[in-house]
């Protein structure tokens, strides 16, 4: 099983839709993860609607910080956006992805996110 870790700063709208594309994508064969640099706590209701419109409910995570995941070597740790705030992972594959927060997007522009988010959890997976 492989394990991948999402980080983007508050964990309540990137690396969350992240986890679930990867839990959705991995097939059962990836144990995936995500946390904040400074988590909100709370899971933003548009990336709750988003994530809904496809049929995945992300209203079961939880907003969490790097504390609060396990201790491990990751396969792949990728982080978003959270630039100097991103503590090292120990991981065998890093990567940053440069997708905009859509925390204040409007609908159409937080799916188009949504999307590349998908499309690029995707091509990780076909690297693992």
């Amino acid at each position: 099983m492989k394990s991948v870790l999402f980080v983007c700063i508050e964990n309540s709208n990137r690396s969350q839709m992240a986890q679930a594309f990867a839990i959705l994508h991995g097939h059962g064969e990836v144990q995936a993860y995500s946390a904040g640099s400074k988590p909100s706590g709370k899971i933003n209701p548009k990336a709750i609607a988003a994530m809904n419109e496809i049929g995945y409910d992300l209203s079961r995570h939880d907003s969490k910080s790097l504390d609060e995941i396990p201790d491990v070597t990751y396969d792949a740790v990728i982080t978003m956006g959270c630039g100097d705030a991103c503590p090292w992972v120990p991981a065998r594959y890093r990567e940053d992805w440069a997708i905009p927060d859509p925390r204040n997007m409007n609908e159409d522009d937080f799916r188009k996110v949504r999307n590349e988010i998908e499309f690029k959890v995707k091509e990780l997976l076909l690297t693992l």
